[in-house]
């Protein structure tokens, strides 16, 4: 059975989970841990735990449990005190305070919402992103850097205290067939992984293919005019060194008004120009943008993207 890896965070990873649990696979996700938004940011700042957004994301997505269980785990409440908190965040920072270590957080989620592979959290280390842009611009924590929305590229993105990785993320990454990068916000979802201690020579002493999933649209602030080339250059630059075999990309049609929805915020489709750069892994294109747009839920009051992989 192929040993397949995905790296990242947030809706991104959701659905490419949400996809390939249902192959015979021995799937596994390593995801950020460096959140700060929304929910999960109060939560760190408020009761001190690690942050755990991005956890439940891929527990719910790995998750074989009854409708219910997945539906209250998504469950947003949109008013009093717990506006805006997510019950899977508030469960799993309770367990984080009665658990004996973070392994047995993982492991007794897991065991609730029955999830179909294994869920490693890349750190459990306390700490932050920290991007440095091309016009001086310092920015502290996923929160900032996700809603900026300057004109400036990020050239620098460091953690602000070292993280070492955890056992489960070394092992899983040194024993995979496939690692699988995206889809995601590269520099708040994707990127983050590969800054913690021990993850890029895991990948490196691993004999596995190096997938890259492109996102649909370009993200201001991030990705602005970025190609397809020049979004691969910066996983080359954040992989150091390790080679991309595939790059999975997306020839839909999007729908003129999800267009214009993203032009008014200064977002386009990402331009292909993978094959005039003599680009030397393998290129995939298909239908994969999902046809049903993201509908944001009252009590969030995060920015979130309108268009979606399809699982």
């Amino acid at each position: 059975m192929k040993k397949v890896t995905i790296i990242g965070g947030g809706t991104g990873i959701f659905a490419n989970l949400s996809g390939l649990k249902e192959y015979p696979l021995d799937l596994g996700v390593v995801m950020t841990m460096m959140d700060s938004g929304g929910s999960t940011g109060k939560l760190r700042v408020q009761l001190g735990v690690l942050p755990p957004g991005d956890l439940r994301q891929c527990l719910v997505a790995l998750s074989d449990a009854p409708k219910l269980w997945r539906d209250l785990f998504l469950y947003r409440f949109d008013e009093g005190d717990f506006r805006g908190h997510n019950f899977g965040n508030i469960f799993l920072s309770t367990l984080e305070k009665l658990a004996s270590d973070y392994d047995e957080v993982v492991e007794l989620a897991s065991y609730i919402l029955k999830s179909k592979g294994e869920v490693c959290p890349v750190t459990y280390t306390q700490t932050n992103l920290k991007a440095t842009y091309l016009d001086g611009t310092k920015l502290i924590s996923e929160d900032a850097i996700d809603s900026y929305k300057g004109d400036s590229n990020i050239v620098d993105l460091t953690l602000t205290n070292p993280a070492v990785a955890t056992e489960k993320t070394v092992s899983r990454l040194k024993h995979s067939d496939f690692i699988i990068l995206g889809p995601g916000d590269l520099y708040t979802s994707i990127f983050p992984v590969l800054l913690v201690d021990g993850v890029i020579d895991a990948i490196r002493l691993s004999k596995a293919k190096i997938i890259v999933v492109m996102n649909l649209m370009n993200k201001t602030g991030q990705t602005t005019d970025f190609s397809t080339f020049t979004i691969l250059e910066e996983f080359h630059k954040y992989l150091g060194g390790n080679k991309i075999d595939y790059v999975l990309m997306s020839n839909s049609n999007i729908d003129k008004k999800v267009l214009a929805y993203y032009a008014s915020h200064g977002e386009l489709p990402i331009k292909n120009d993978l094959d005039e750069k003599n680009f030397k892994g393998e290129i995939i294109k298909a239908d994969i943008s999902s046809t049903i747009s993201y509908i944001k839920p009252s009590g969030d009051n995060l920015e979130r993207t309108l268009l979606r992989h399809d699982p």
